[in-house]
């Protein structure tokens, strides 16, 4: 029986170059978020010159400049941070499922692997939990899954 291919993304960031675009909106939580991913890329392997910040007035705003950069050919990801969280009115809705859809079609238009790093959340202390405190940090997640999908991809390419 033959063995079957199997293809995986490697945690290793050397050599690669990512764009971290981040809302200022709800800077206390994107500045964390922001912190770990900038920590987990570096941890891998990441150069301090082979990162850059875009930031956007706010999480709408996260797609278009995300595009923008994975079309530029520069870098081998885009991850995307920032932090919504719900109010008493619909806005939370709007905001944070046309910045889901709009990473999700950077990912499928420029073939460049887009990362939501974005939290929603229902209260200030959910967002605390997933910005750094006991449900860790989301920022890292979307990096380490940054990372991954960069490696599978130029893995893709070369078979």
């Amino acid at each position: 029986m033959a063995q079957v291919t199997q293809h995986q993304g490697k945690l290793n960031a050397e050599g690669k170059r990512f764009a971290l675009v981040v809302s200022r909106y709800n800077e206390f939580f994107s500045s964390r978020l922001l912190g770990g991913a900038e920590d987990c890329l570096l941890r891998h392997g990441a150069a301090e010159q082979d990162l850059e910040v875009f930031r956007v007035p706010g999480s709408f705003e996260i797609p278009l400049v995300a595009h923008k950069v994975a079309q530029s050919g520069r870098f081998d990801a885009v991850v995307c941070l920032g932090a919504v969280l719900r109010g008493q009115t619909t806005h939370f809705d709007f905001v944070a499922g046309e910045c889901a859809k709009g990473v999700a079609r950077v990912n499928l238009e420029t073939g460049v692997p887009t990362i939501f790093g974005v939290i929603t959340t229902e209260t200030i202390e959910q967002a605390v939990d997933r910005s750094g405190a006991r449900a860790g940090n989301r920022g890292a997640e979307a990096a380490l899954a940054a990372i991954e999908m960069a490696n599978l991809l130029e893995d893709i390419t070369s078979c």
